[in-house]
């Protein structure tokens, strides 16, 4: 784990917010069901809720309404749950084993969600479902894994060299 947020430090820039209280993870997991991985509660633990490369959105538990990913997850599985909108996802939105549970969002019309293990020794997988299609990869990967893929430009749904040109960035949701 510790490589990991290593790993993305060196790509996209020492973090500023530095969050240590698990309270508001506390409460939203109980709310939930669920114990988010490990790796993406200390990415976000780290950055906060922010935009990287102005374009991937990570919101933290103890965000503001705007940006807190308690509101963000409620909306989501509110709208996915919808019947219209079920059928764009491979499995239904929630906590249970195989079920999709939203944590990130894009302005170019990408979804992310991580799919709760079938079982506990079973690792958490990434799921991008294309707003804007019924397309969605399912990626083999953990969360850590597939942001370092897209600071490195690799194509994991997202394409983000021609918005960071120069490099991964992030900067604070306002």
């Amino acid at each position: 784990m510790v490589a990991v947020l290593s790993e993305v430090r060196a790509l996209l820039g020492e973090p500023r917010f530095n969050w240590s209280d698990p309270a508001p993870w506390i409460g939203l997991e109980r709310e939930l069901g669920i114990a988010f991985p490990s790796d993406f509660r200390e990415i976000v633990d780290a950055y906060g809720s922010i935009s990287v490369n102005g374009q991937l959105y990570l919101k933290h538990p103890a965000g503001h309404l705007l940006h807190s990913l308690g509101v963000m997850v409620r909306r989501d599985l509110e709208l996915w749950r919808e019947e219209d909108m079920a059928e764009f996802l491979p499995a239904p939105v929630g906590s249970g084993p195989g079920e999709l549970m939203p944590v990130a969002t894009a302005t170019t019309g990408e979804a992310v969600f991580l799919r709760v293990p079938d079982d506990a020794s079973s690792p958490w997988r990434v799921v991008v479902q294309e707003f804007d299609s019924p397309a969605w990869t399912l990626y083999e990967m953990t969360f850590g894994e597939w942001l370092l893929d897209y600071l490195r430009g690799r194509d994991v749904t997202l394409c983000s060299r021609n918005l960071a040109p120069d490099g991964p960035s992030w900067e604070f949701l306002p």
